[in-house]
């Protein structure tokens, strides 16, 4: 059996509705392609990102940084807490084939770092303008070049 690749979608907690816009269309674009999704679990792009991806067709995970699996946003198909707060964020990115950065603040930043500094390929949207982050124009393309 063949392993579906894994793609973390990362991003704020809370987001502004055009930024959401945004994370639901990659969302869709990575069930689209083949790809499963994991994230943190919870609200803003996060929940913005499993809604488009099971809009899709497509499978989430959600590694939550409590203990609670009610905590999980509703588009969520498999929640896992981990009671690591903030230290869910190494898991994310060890989860992940590649990472697709939306926005974000100093939470997705760790993220990015983590990725970069275990060679996982970084694709950003609206995020930290960085060494190693292959900015993309659109959902389409941050999740093309995620996968290539």
């Amino acid at each position: 059996m063949k392993r579906r690749p894994m793609v973390a979608v990362v991003g704020a907690g809370e987001a502004d509705a055009d930024l959401e816009r945004v994370a639901e269309e990659v969302g869709a674009a990575v069930a689209r392609a083949g790809a499963d999704l994991v994230c943190g679990g919870l609200g803003g792009v996060m929940a913005a990102a499993c809604r488009g991806a099971k809009g899709a067709g497509g499978t989430t995970v959600g590694l939550l940084p409590g203990r609670d699996r009610a905590a999980a946003n509703a588009w969520v198909d498999v929640a896992i807490p981990t009671g690591l707060d903030e230290a869910r964020n190494v898991l994310v990115v060890r989860a992940a084939d590649a990472l697709v950065a939306v926005g974000g603040g100093y939470g997705t930043l760790s993220e990015i770092a983590f990725a970069l500094k275990t060679g996982t390929p970084v694709v950003g949207l609206r995020t930290w303008d960085l060494p190693g982050v292959v900015a993309a124009r659109d959902a389409g393309d941050a999740v093309a070049r995620a996968l290539a």
